[in-house]
């Protein structure tokens, strides 16, 4: 790990302002870096694979809390754990796709630390942007990409380009793509809010940028519109172990069956996408029919009609496939 400044703001505006006066020529890559529960950027700088010349410490800004918001919605503050957002009761009851999803992620220990903001800046797990022996397109742009040609079972079949292929590793971002999310962001330039399906980028020919988010802004909570009157929501994972895995393939399902036809869904995937993964072709295929198998497998073909197999992860295809189907099951099942 390189040596770096360490500097725990006191509300936000000190946060955004030492952010600002940080110098850009400093000792690392990426001369700031926010500081919440520190699961992966931590990892990430002991591999020497972030190296920020300072890190702001935001425990103290007071974004840990949910709450309800005008039209019946709810604002999820940026620095709330994953475990207290999981079971909070408003969440619990009205979004029970995003706390399944985030009750399926890492460990109890590491959901005790992990926060909303942190989650949706979570890098890729793919081993080669890790691994800083290897060529990463991502890590140090121009290199290569050694997934390509390497182990890349984990990796994407949906969004990549022959500069990058890695996944989103999140389960919560999942969810809250399904739920239609809005994030919020305060920087040098003022608020700004970003629906969530355009908060995170394709790799194209820059996979190096992952998501909008600008130098020195910061994440300060995601809001969720009201939930459909009558609405069901599912998350399914499916992994190589029960706990502590990351997503083969999973699915976030919210739908509305009025009688007897879909007159309401959106369905997002993880696992198999370079970022989580929203299927309008699936939504497409449900919208106005009856719940049934072959419906929910022409959705699920609808879903992956893009999937771009590598050498060692084409089983994907298939087991995302049936897990968005056996997803659509669950939701509709009892409506």
């Amino acid at each position: 790990m390189q040596a770096f400044e360490l500097l725990r703001a006191d509300d936000l505006q000190h946060a955004l302002s030492a952010a600002a006066n940080t110098p850009a020529e400093g000792q690392g890559s990426t001369p700031v870096r926010f500081l919440a529960g520190g699961t992966t950027l931590l990892d990430l700088m002991k591999l020497d694979v972030e190296r920020p010349a300072r890190v702001i410490d935001i425990h103290r800004l007071g974004l840990d809390r949910v709450e309800t918001i005008e039209g019946g919605g709810v604002r999820i503050g940026a620095t709330l754990r994953n475990s207290d957002l999981a079971n909070h009761p408003l969440i619990h009851s009205h979004y029970p796709v995003l706390s399944q999803a985030l009750l399926s992620g890492a460990s109890a220990q590491l959901r005790n630390m992990a926060t909303t903001g942190g989650n949706l800046m979570q890098r890729t797990r793919c081993v080669y942007f890790r691994d800083t022996a290897t060529a990463c397109n991502k890590r140090q742009p121009g290199s290569g990409c050694s997934a390509i040609a390497g182990f890349n079972r984990n990796l994407a079949v949906l969004g990549t380009s022959d500069q990058c292929i890695a996944t989103n590793p999140s389960d919560m971002n999942v969810a809250l793509t399904a739920l239609e999310a809005t994030v919020h962001l305060e920087g040098p330039r003022g608020q700004r809010s970003v629906p969530i399906d355009e908060f995170f980028l394709l790799p194209g020919t820059t996979p190096q940028h992952e998501n909008v988010v600008e130098p020195g802004e910061l994440i300060t909570h995601v809001s969720l519109p009201a939930p459909q009157p009558g609405n069901r929501s599912v998350y399914l994972k499916l992994r190589d172990r029960a706990s502590y895995e990351f997503a083969l393939a999973s699915a976030a399902v919210v739908v509305t069956v009025s009688s007897g036809k879909i007159s309401f869904v959106r369905i997002a995937m993880g696992g198999v996408g370079v970022k989580p993964w929203r299927s309008r072709e699936a939504e497409a295929a449900l919208q106005g029919q009856a719940p049934a198998p072959e419906v929910f497998r022409a959705a699920a073909e609808a879903a992956l009609q893009g999937a771009r197999a590598q050498s060692e992860n084409g089983f994907k295809i298939e087991l995302a496939k049936r897990c968005l189907q056996h997803t659509l099951t669950l939701a509709t099942q009892a409506a």
